[in-house]
């Protein structure tokens, strides 16, 4: 129970749903407001589809390539700890409202939600035994389940909480991001040291 929270936790501050608020209400401005929910729905499915995909074929793809588990894990965590900062020190959010059409794929689906440092945590999650494998499942889908329904009713939370609501709690999550992305590094190094003994 304990590694199903911890991955939940961690996939859920990755994707980064309450930070991407402003981003998401930008990007979607310049869609008709009748269909805004409509193309909410579809960015976050082709989300969840791309992030299934790297989950069951990115072991093998990362094999092909013949990238070692520490390699991965070392710019794993590097690519956490930038994304992390970022969240610490945001930029404006003036990038997004550069979308004056409907967005697809880009940026909302990807990488806003299936990003690089979620396909670096997916590739690092055993999947072994199969009960395993069905535990981190069950930990994505319920992260990306909570990211939805927050980014449902993100016009909604957003009064609530205002834009410095927001970024308060973005600072928090990069803080926790911080130190899983130390950690990231400190186990690929530590693996390195270990087996050039």
């Amino acid at each position: 129970m304990d590694a199903f929270l911890s991955t939940t936790l961690v996939m859920f501050f990755i994707m980064d749903p309450l930070g991407n608020i402003p981003i998401f209400l930008s990007a979607l401005k310049s869609v008709k407001p009748d269909r805004r929910k409509k193309v909410l729905t579809r960015e976050l499915f082709i989300s969840l589809i791309v992030i299934l995909l790297f989950f069951f074929i990115g072991k093998y793809i990362m094999s092909l390539m013949h990238f070692t588990q520490e390699s991965i894990s070392i710019s794993g965590g590097l690519i956490l700890l930038i994304i992390a900062l970022k969240m610490i020190f945001p930029q404006s959010h003036d990038e997004a409202e550069k979308y004056e059409d409907e967005p697809f794929i880009v940026p909302l689906a990807i990488p806003l939600v299936a990003g690089p440092s979620a396909f670096a945590v997916i590739i690092l999650l055993p999947q072994v035994p199969l009960k395993t494998m069905f535990l981190n499942l069950g930990a994505i889908l319920t992260a990306w389940l909570v990211t939805a329904v927050i980014l449902t009713f993100s016009t909604s939370l957003y009064k609530i909480l205002k834009e410095k609501g927001v970024r308060a709690v973005e600072r928090l999550m990069g803080m926790l991001l911080v130190i899983m992305a130390t950690q990231m590094l400190i186990n690929g190094i530590r693996t390195i040291i270990s087996s050039s003994k």
